[in-house]
């Protein structure tokens, strides 16, 4: 391998000759070296077999290389802010953007809510794959891992490589790519509309990025998928089943140390108005699963955010609550099913989040979890 002598970060733009013109667009936009195009395009979609083309384009003597897909939005400071990223955590595979209703986008919003700018990726799931950032010589490891595979998805393909290594990637907590659209060349289509969990600007993004703290370890972790609360265990990669089933929230509890007791009770308390609120448009069941969900999610993010410490002196205040109302945003959405999600307009997404907020607030107020849970 070519000898890296400074940091440098080269990049490409993962693409099929279907979206060609929107691949050279976003490219040019965002001064990206170049495209790397499915070597097979008549051949069965497989995003992996485009993923290790775009990885073996890093430039020789680059110490990093970004890849991002061809159906994405970003700021035109992106290369500016990974290049930074990258300088501060060099030896890290870093990722700029997280699904809003996958357990690694519920880990980034429990982080928004804690005050971390970076989340470790849980091990049980794929890598959000749209924008990530790796050090040439594991971009180099990751090509000869994947060489061969049957695998057709690179983001699956990813996770395995990293929890191989023992080390799951870092993730931004205030994302600066965004998905567009919802078509899906690989088959993910009927997920519907999918976004980033904390879509932020690249103003607040670039400070938070570069001198926020890191949450390693967000212990479990409330999230929601189509219409129903879950909890994502610790340790749960070590299930038989690799960690991939999903345990409802009243099925996980005794294992967080929060009293089913005091959730039913805080359920029986929520905010009439802004309950009736949300369940007009997408019924009562959805806005108490929704209540439940953002309940656990304020009770465990308070707990994190104790054992973060203190925040830099220079860390912009401002900016971490434009980050959580952001992370907020998006909770109601994303936890509707695919098919309802297009009914959230503008009013929807604000009554859900203020009853979003109702929640998380009495979740912080949700007695201690019991020691050793």
């Amino acid at each position: 391998m070519t000898k890296v002598t400074k940091l440098h970060v080269s990049s490409a733009v993962m693409t099929h000759p279907v979206r060609l013109v929107q691949a050279q667009h976003l490219a040019a936009r965002l001064r990206l070296d170049g495209l790397a195009v499915d070597p097979d395009p008549q051949g069965p979609p497989s995003a992996l077999r485009t993923a290790l083309v775009a990885w073996s384009t890093a430039a020789p003597g680059a110490s990093h290389h970004l890849v991002v897909q061809d159906d994405v939005d970003a700021p035109a400071e992106l290369l500016e802010i990974v290049t930074r990223t990258a300088a501060r955590f060099p030896d890290e595979a870093l990722v700029f953007y997280t699904n809003w209703h996958a357990r690694n986008g519920a880990a980034a919003r429990l982080a928004a809510l804690a005050g971390a700018s970076w989340v470790r990726a849980v091990p049980d799931e794929f890598t959000p794959s749209l924008g990530v950032c790796l050090p040439s010589r594991t971009a180099a490891a990751f090509r000869a891992y994947a060489d061969g595979s049957v695998e057709r998805h690179d983001d699956e393909l990813l996770s395995v490589f990293f929890r191989g290594r023992g080390r799951m990637s870092l993730l931004a907590v205030p994302n600066v790519v965004e998905h567009i659209g919802t078509s899906s060349i690989n088959g993910h289509a009927a997920q519907g509309i999918r976004r980033a969990a904390c879509p932020t600007s690249a103003a607040d993004a670039e400070p938070l990025l570069t001198r926020g703290r890191v949450l390693e370890e967000p212990g479990w972790i409330p999230y929601m998928r189509y219409g129903e609360g879950y909890v994502r265990l610790v340790g749960q990669e070590q299930d038989t089943d690799g960690g991939r089933g999903h345990h409802r929230w009243r099925d996980a509890l005794p294992a967080t140390g929060i009293e089913e007791e005091a959730v039913l009770d805080a359920l029986a308390h929520l905010p009439d108005d802004l309950a009736a609120g949300v369940a007009r448009t997408f019924g009562r069941e959805f806005a108490e699963e929704l209540w439940v969900h953002c309940l656990l999610l304020g009770c465990q993010a308070a707990r994190a955010a104790h054992g973060l410490g203190p925040a830099p002196d220079d860390s912009p205040p401002e900016m971490l609550d434009r980050m959580r109302r952001s992370a907020v945003a998006t909770v109601g959405p994303a936890g509707l099913p695919p098919e309802r999600r297009p009914e959230a307009g503008p009013d929807e997404v604000r009554t859900m989040a203020a009853f979003a907020w109702a929640a998380i607030r009495a979740g912080e107020r949700l007695p201690a979890p019991r020691p050793g849970a």
